[in-house]
Order: C-alpha cells, then structure tokens, then sequence
C-alpha cells in the first residue's frame, strides 16, 4: 500500500486530502511494520533541515527506509522539506546530515534584488531538463505551488527534472531511479499537481 511516513513535520491534512480525492488507497504512518509493508513510500514535510533528521532518527526509521529505498528499490517521492531531506547535507542551522540519497546540498535562496522575497511563498512555473514520469500529462507551462527559503544544489545534473525561478534558477523536481522529489507542494498545486500524485501512484503500482 501506498505509505506516508509521518515523522512529525509533514502537512499530513493536505497531502491525505489529495489522495482521497484521487480515490488512491493509502495510508499514513510512523509504524515501522507497516512502512516496511509499504509498496511505495511519500515523504511529506514542512520544517526546518536539522529537526527532519532528527525526528527519522528519533523514530528510528532511517536504516528502514535507505534499506527500502537504496537496497529494494522501493519508489519514494519526497516533498518539499522531505524531498531536500535526501540531499548528501544541509546548511540550515549550520551543517547537518541528510539521507544522503542524491549528491546535494540544501542551501539558503538569495535575495538577489530588493522586491524578492524569502522565503518564498506563491506559484511559479517549472523549466524540464530531463524525463520525470511523474509529470507525465502535466502540461509545460503548469504552475506549482512552493514554499521554502532553502533550496537544492545537486551535484549530478542528470537527476534534475526541473528548475524554476526566484531571483535565482533552483531545482524544482529529481529523479533518479526509483527516487522522485519535489520542491513544490504538488497537493496543494491544484488538478495538474493532483495529476502528478497519480502518476506516482500508477509507477508504484506498475512496480509490484
């Protein structure tokens, strides 16, 4: 079944909503038996770098889920603060240690002119590097919905999707084998970021 890990900092309400909507069964959860049963897995989050970690190291769900990620290839899409929680590391706080999924670093978005505002808070559309199923569908010139004043500085270009825009180019979406990512909220990005959910939801399924 399709499983969001709760580990303390994710807009669960929004993200649940979504899925019932789609009529997609799911379930949400900090229960290491059923986040192992999991067929595919969302890692939500909004919050600070350092207290994302924690919180999966607290709950002991860390060598669960590199070992259902990076060993059984399990399909993951993580989402704004989840999805900068699988950098190598990040700034926020000072330095600290991420999943280490995808060769990056999380660093701060710069107020490069006086009217740019952070952190950011609004819709901005997305520029597509590189093949991403997930936005099979979705029409180029989509806005999604983002708020963050951190950003994602990947090292392997191949595994940028999507760059947007904010006084400065920031990497909107990854891909990288069974690891997809967004910046973006994609459930709170209206039909079209509903469409991507599905399509996660359709790729976990076509993995069974």
């Amino acid at each position: 079944m399709l499983t969001i890990v709760d580990y303390g900092l994710g807009n669960l309400r929004s993200i649940c909503a979504a899925f019932e909507r789609l009529e997609i069964q799911y379930r949400c959860t900090s229960d290491k038996a059923q986040i192992r049963d999991a067929t595919g897995l969302i890692l939500p989050g909004v919050g600070a770098f350092p207290d994302g970690m924690k919180n999966l190291q607290q709950l002991d769900l860390l060598d669960l889920l590199n070992e259902l990620v990076l060993e059984q290839a399990r399909p993951i899409l993580g989402i704004c603060l989840g999805f900068q929680l699988m950098a190598s590391e990040g700034e926020e706080f000072g330095c600290s240690t991420g999943l280490g999924w995808v060769k990056a670093r999380v660093v701060r978005l710069q107020q490069t002119e006086p009217h740019i505002r952070i952190p950011h808070v609004g819709w901005n559309d997305c520029i597509r590097v590189n093949d991403n199923p997930i936005f099979s569908g979705v029409p180029e010139q989509t806005l999604f919905y983002f708020t963050h004043s951190y950003h994602m500085e990947c090292v392997d270009r191949e595994n940028i999707s999507a760059f947007s825009n904010h006084g400065q180019k920031f990497v909107a979406s990854i891909h990288k084998k069974n690891i997809f990512g967004t910046q973006f909220h994609p459930e709170k990005s209206q039909h079209q970021g509903l469409m991507m959910l599905r399509n996660f939801a359709e790729s976990v399924v076509a993995t069974c």
